[in-house]
């Protein structure tokens, strides 16, 4: 039997392979990524073809479209959800501090303002880690595909009966489930109601199929992470802190909080079902700068200074437009569809919470922007003036 080892390999092919490995390790040395317990580099924004002139027009315009909720988020979200019945404060809250950021380009940091080591609600922005745990679990094996039932997964009548059965964790992801039913003492249709009708209407209302309608809704948001934590059977801010923010190098100040009444007993011990947000109180309390290493994983599709975190086709996927709603996908928001900022690259993905947080992505340009408390209304116009700063 010949050997492969005295196989003629023709020269063209050597010489693509011996070019493909060169480029590989080029562009694997070229990326930079901050150190853990080591000062973030940063770099004026001229060395990165950036107009800091620019630049500093759109600190300036985040810092003076603060948005306008009260300051005492307990008081800011009584505010701003008290058409809901039977609304209340489950969870944490903590007086906010102001107008905070941060931009990368290519990993440096070009701009900041504001106080970037401050913990505060992050509110929705929770929702993208959430999905992220999800994509873990689907590259562990742990979840088989996001097309199957989640009932194949969560068997205690969570999703009993002949319209809950059909949800699978992709209807969940993408906000398209339709779910119904309570948890945590918190019903699904008192969550964000239609504008029209009232309590009976909302009540007695008619299932969508799983997958065709969008609605932003926490109570199913929460129904994901419940599912979630019986799939890994262990608390889900220690997967998260175990295989993302330690890796990354997330600093030691965040927390991610349930409800007083989301304690459930699972393999023995009680364990806190984490709430997917901040609406009723709890989800993820974090600074700016951990926000903008976790923004920096996902501009470098999973990858961190070498090792695949989370896998790129998981990144990918959450990018796609899902069926219900083009604009969104797993738990991020996309740019296009009714959602689309003038200006700004469609392929831009974007985590967005209540009060003004948000997470931007924007790899046509290398960029993670990072706002906190800016305005809603004025995001896009924030985003187009740093586009401006983009040397083209």
């Amino acid at each position: 039997m010949r050997s492969i080892f005295n196989c003629q390999i023709p020269k063209s092919l050597v010489f693509i392979l011996i070019l493909a490995v060169f480029s590989i390790t080029v562009n694997s040395q070229g990326l930079y990524f901050p150190e853990k317990n080591k000062k973030w580099e940063e770099k004026a924004p001229e060395d990165l073809q950036m107009d800091s002139d620019k630049l500093k027009m759109a600190i300036s315009f985040a810092m003076n479209n603060e948005y306008s909720g009260s300051r005492d988020l307990r008081v800011a979200i009584l505010e701003g959800f008290s058409r809901e019945p039977y609304h209340r404060i489950a969870g944490p809250t903590r007086k906010r501090g102001g107008p905070a950021g941060l931009i990368l380009k290519e990993g440096y940091i070009v701009a900041q303002w504001g106080n970037l080591d401050r913990v505060d609600m992050t509110f929705s922005v929770t929702k993208s880690y959430l999905s992220t745990l999800a994509g873990l679990a689907l590259d562990q094996g742990l979840i088989q595909s996001v097309n199957e039932p989640v009932s194949n997964y969560v068997w205690d009548g969570t999703f009993e009966g002949e319209h809950n059965a059909k949800i699978t964790w992709h209807h969940l992801l993408t906000q398209s489930s339709d779910w119904s039913g309570s948890l945590f003492d918190m019903k699904d249709w008192a969550d964000r109601p239609p504008g029209e009708g009232g309590v009976d209407d909302w009540k007695h209302r008619r299932f969508n199929e799983p997958g065709t309608v969008f609605e932003y809704n926490d109570v199913r948001v929460n129904v994901l992470a419940y599912s979630l934590l019986q799939v890994w059977r262990k608390p889900l801010p220690l997967i998260l802190r175990d295989q993302i923010m330690d890796p990354i190098g997330a600093s030691t100040t965040w927390r991610w909080y349930g409800y007083e009444n989301s304690w459930i007993l699972l393999d023995g011990m009680k364990i806190q079902s984490v709430s997917g947000g901040g609406h009723s109180g709890g989800g993820l309390f974090i600074n700016t700068i951990d926000h903008a290493k976790f923004g920096l994983l996902f501009l470098r599709d999973g990858n961190w200074n070498g090792k695949q975190l989370i896998s790129k086709n998981w990144i990918e996927q959450l990018g796609k437009s899902s069926e219900a709603y083009s604009s969104y996908g797993y738990m991020w928001w996309l740019n296009n569809g009714d959602r689309q900022f003038e200006e700004v690259p469609e392929s831009v993905f974007y985590a967005s919470g209540f009060g003004g947080n948000y997470i931007v992505v924007d790899k046509e340009h290398e960029l993670v922007i990072v706002t906190r408390w800016l305005n809603p209304p004025k995001l896009g116009e924030f985003l187009k003036l740093v586009m401006e700063s983009v040397n083209q």
